[in-house]
Parts: C-alpha cells; sequence; structure tokens
C-alpha cells in the first residue's frame, strides 16, 4: 500500500505565535522572577511578610502614632490609650538649629545666600547640556570658596607678608604648571629654568619667614618682614619670567589667557579675604548642624581629589625621592584612623607652628580631613593609572609630549572615567565620616541633633529615636544623591564592560 505524504510549501512569511499568557504581563513576571520554583515562592513569601512587618511597623511609628505639633515635651509622652510614636514636633522645633547652629539670627542670610549660590553653581555643572562649563568651573571652584568664606564669617582677615608670600609662591608654581600644557620646549628655555628656581626660592623663603625674625616694613598696606618682602618680588618675578618664557615659546594657536589665572587668583585671594565689606564678624565656634557638615564634606571632597592625583603620580614616578615621599605620607594617613587625625590635628598641630601662629579649630580639622582623604583617594586613582595599557603611555610618548601633557590629555581623562566609583565611593565615605567631628567639640549635623536631646523641653523617650531618623535620612538624601549621579556619569560616559 502506497504511503500518503503531504507537504506543505510555505508562500509567504509566516507571522510567530505571541508568548503564552501565563509567561507575559505582570503575572508572567512575578512567576517568573518570584516563583518560579518552590523553594523561591518560600523565599518570596517569607521576605515579603518580614518586609510587610516592617513597614507596617514605621508607618505605625513615623505617621499614624506619631506627633507633628507641639510646642513642648507634654505633646509627646505617651498617656493612657494613647501611644506616641516619632516627636516630629521636636525636629520641627529644632530644625533651624540643625541647619545653622548657634549662627546669629540676624545673620542666617548668609548661611542661605551660601547655600543658594553652592547649589546655583552645582546644578549647570552637573547638567551636561547646559553651557559655560569652564566658565562654570572657574566660578564654582575659584570665587565661590572665596565669597562663601567672607559670607561666613564676616572677612576682614589679618595676613602677615609671610602668608602672602606662600600664596605667590603657590601662584607662581601653578603659572609653571600650567606654561607646560602650552609649550613642549618651554621647560629648556632659560628664562623658565630661572622663573623655576625662583618659586622655589620664594616658597621656602616665606615658610623661613615664619620662624626667623626680621626688619618690619609696610608695603601696600600690608606687613612684610624682609624675608616676606624678599619672598614675594621673587615670586612675582617668577611668575613674570614664566609668562614671557611661555609667550615665547608656545605652539600657534595655543591660548595664554589660562597662563595668567594663578596670578589673578592670588591677587584676588589676598584681596578678598582682608577687604572690609562692613559685615559683622561671627566666630566658627557659633557654626553647626548642616552648615558644619557641608563646610566640612566639601572641603575634603574639593581638596582630596587634586592631591590625590598629585599623589598618586608621586608613587608611581621614576624619580626615587619623590616616591619615597609619596609612599611615607600615604602609607601614614592611612595606616591611622581619623578621629586620631582629627586629635591630631586638634591639639598636636599647634605645636608645630611658630610661636604667635595659630590656626582656627575648624581649619585645622579641614587640613586634617583633606591629607587623610587625599591618601585613599591617591591609591583609587593609582589603581585608575595602572590600568590603562602601556600602549597609551608609549603613543604620547611617540607624539612628542612632555609628561604633564601626556598626563592631561592622555593618561589621566582614562584613569579618572575608569575609577568613578572608587572616587564616589570615597566622596561618599568621606561625607559619612563628617559626624566624627563632634568628638572634639565641633557640632555638625549629628552633633547638634545630639545636643538637642538635652534640651529638657524636649526629653522624651521618643525624642531620641526621631533624631537619629533624621539624621539618617538627611545622610542618605546627599549619599544616594552621590551614587546616582555617578551612576549616571558612568553610563554617559559608557566606559563600563557590558555583556
Amino acid at each position: 500500500m502506497e504511503e500518503q505524504v503531504s507537504r506543505f510549501v510555505a508562500r509567504g512569511q509566516i507571522e510567530p505565535l505571541p508568548p503564552p499568557a501565563s509567561e507575559t504581563g505582570v503575572f508572567g513576571t512575578v512567576r517568573k522572577h518570584l516563583f518560579a520554583t518552590p523553594f523561591d515562592a518560600v523565599l518570596t513569601i517569607v521576605c515579603g511578610l518580614l518586609v510587610a512587618y516592617v513597614i507596617s511597623g514605621l508607618v505605625q511609628w513615623g505617621i499614624v502614632n506619631a506627633v507633628f505639633d507641639g510646642a513642648d515635651r507634654t505633646a509627646c509622652l505617651s498617656t493612657e490609650g494613647r501611644e506616641v510614636g516619632a516627636c516630629w514636633a521636636f525636629i520641627g522645633a529644632k530644625f533651624d538649629q540643625f541647619l545653622y547652629g548657634t549662627y546669629p539670627l540676624d545673620q542666617r542670610w548668609r548661611v542661605d545666600l551660601v547655600f543658594f549660590l553652592l547649589v546655583a553653581l552645582i546644578v549647570p555643572i552637573a547638567i551636561p547640556k547646559v553651557p559655560f562649563k569652564r566658565l562654570n568651573a572657574a566660578l564654582l571652584l575659584l570665587l565661590f570658596p572665596l565669597t562663601a568664606l567672607v559670607l561666613l564669617t564676616g572677612g576682614r582677615f589679618a595676613m602677615s607678608g609671610s602668608a602672602i608670600g606662600v600664596v605667590f609662591a603657590l601662584a607662581a608654581g601653578a603659572t609653571i604648571f600650567l606654561a607646560t600644557g602650552r609649550s613642549t620646549t618651554v621647560m629648556r628655555a632659560p628664562l623658565m629654568r630661572i622663573a623655576l628656581w625662583l618659586a622655589v626660592a620664594a616658597f621656602l623663603v616665606s615658610f623661613l619667614s615664619f620662624y626667623v625674625n626680621s626688619g618690619r616694613t609696610l608695603f601696600l598696606s600690608f606687613r612684610f618682614d624682609t624675608l616676606s618682602l624678599v619672598a614675594f618680588f621673587a615670586a612675582l618675578a617668577s611668575s613674570v619670567l614664566a609668562v614671557i618664557a611661555t609667550v615665547r615659546t608656545a605652539e600657534a594657536g595655543a591660548s595664554l589667557v589660562g597662563i595668567f589665572l594663578p596670578t589673578v587668583a592670588a591677587l584676588a585671594f589676598v584681596l578678598i579675604l582682608t577687604s572690609n565689606f562692613g559685615l559683622q564678624f561671627v566666630p566658627t565656634n557659633l557654626w553647626g548642624g548642616l552648615l558644619i557638615t557641608l563646610v566640612v564634606a566639601l572641603t575634603g571632597i574639593t581638596a582630596s581629589l587634586p592631591l590625590g592625583i598629585l599623589l598618586a603620580l608621586g608613587r608611581m614616578s621614576k624619580m626615587p625621592a619623590v616616591r619615597l615621599l609619596c609612599v611615607v605620607f600615604i602609607e601614614f594617613w592611612r595606616g591611622v584612623p581619623l578621629i586620631t587625625v582629627l586629635f591630631m590635628a586638634n591639639f598636636m598641630l599647634p605645636l608645630f607652628l611658630p610661636s604667635g601662629v595659630s590656626f582656627n579649630q575648624l581649619l585645622r580639622v579641614l587640613v586634617g580631613v583633606s591629607l587623610f582623604a587625599a591618601a585613599y583617594m591617591a591609591e583609587v586613582i593609582r589603581g585608575g593609572l595602572q590600568a590603562i595599557p602601556k600602549g597609551q603611555y608609549e603613543g604620547a610618548d611617540a607624539m612628542a609630549l612632555t609628561y604633564w601633557q601626556k598626563m592631561r590629555m592622555i593618561i589621566l581623562p582614562q584613569a579618572l572615567t575608569l575609577v568613578i566609583p572608587g572616587i564616589v565611593n570615597t566622596f561618599i565615605g568621606l561625607f559619612k565620616d563628617t559626624s566624627l567631628v563632634y568628638i572634639i567639640g565641633l557640632a555638625d549635623l549629628l552633633g547638634t541633633i545630639r545636643r538637642g536631646f538635652g534640651d529638657p523641653i524636649w526629653i522624651t523617650p521618643s525624642t531620641p529615636a526621631t533624631g537619629l531618623v533624621f539624621g539618617a535620612f538627611c545622610f542618605w538624601v546627599f549619599c544616594f544623591g552621590m551614587s546616582r549621579y555617578s551612576l549616571f556619569i558612568e553610563r554617559r560616559l559608557s566606559r563600563g564592560h557590558k555583556r
């Protein structure tokens, strides 16, 4: 019997069948990810019950049984038949203190202005499509710190000639550094070599003038001694010679405007800090709350990144002396806890200063925190430098770039992009560690909240828990914001290895 075989030949494209209803939609997603196996189902149910229990308890404590209004502790005390949860009335009554500390009431507009300027400058920097990034960065990194310092303290600082000499010596060094990016042959110019030695001499003589007394003289309304005046003129001469050497050797089309920026910044620094703007002086021992937290965190973040880059480059340098100094610095600061650094900065640093020279307590803390964070940042950046292929270095050398041009234009942009998670992680850790300054007497946000617990008007069983939850939420908002923005930058630069 002949077998009958039926054949079918498609004459057109057959549309694919839709997926089964059990695999699509909300039901399908839940089934696939939460109830795929019996073990997954049991684990999902247990975790769901635990989450529901925690959330219901928080809602009951923080909303249902919470007290939102009240003039004193009596509003937050439990009575018969009435259980009290969170005492948000305490937060409302102390909210201004949590922001400003004991900053004078009639002067708090200065703090508000500083906060407004900070947000107004950071937001355009954070949004990629906003133009004038360089101008915005210059205002944020150069002008804003001086403006904030004058607004918060009142200005009218008394700067000695030695301090002015150090400022202009640093400006001369920055001018020489910027000159290397404008010309590949400028360091071989005789004028630049003279400028380099003058900058080093100005820096050393300025520090020597702190310890050696010499004749006093009045110059440009500032009190100089002989050594500091010599250092000041040496620094100015170094900057002038560096500019002349750069102009003579710069490549065609190179922008020379930035070469004047360090000297202008040094001049603005001295004039702004010493001028009288008619503001009431507010000592730093009256600062507190979120103001102290942001000052310490932002100063540490801003200072630790450039210092960390220099330390990382120094540790990988081929010069033994530079490498040894950087290794000793990094290992020393990484080998001690931050609380020890704060105690050293607060109590031991004044012992190493010349007689008659003293630093404000907050300034000592800022220096200690910045150096501590810079040591950790250096190792993060060194990891990024080691991840750059050797061919990138060889390609930069083949283009006859100088060391600083190679680092600035080729190596560092790639290295910093690779270690964005590590950099932001260090920033987040630094922000949270600012709460340790309370131990040495500075009332940051957490310290101000803890001081509020002792107010007899608001002593209740629920006050400490309410204050600590509020403080934890404030820290979480800032840290979570930095984390989300770092992920945005990573996605935008597309440097992740996607699978």
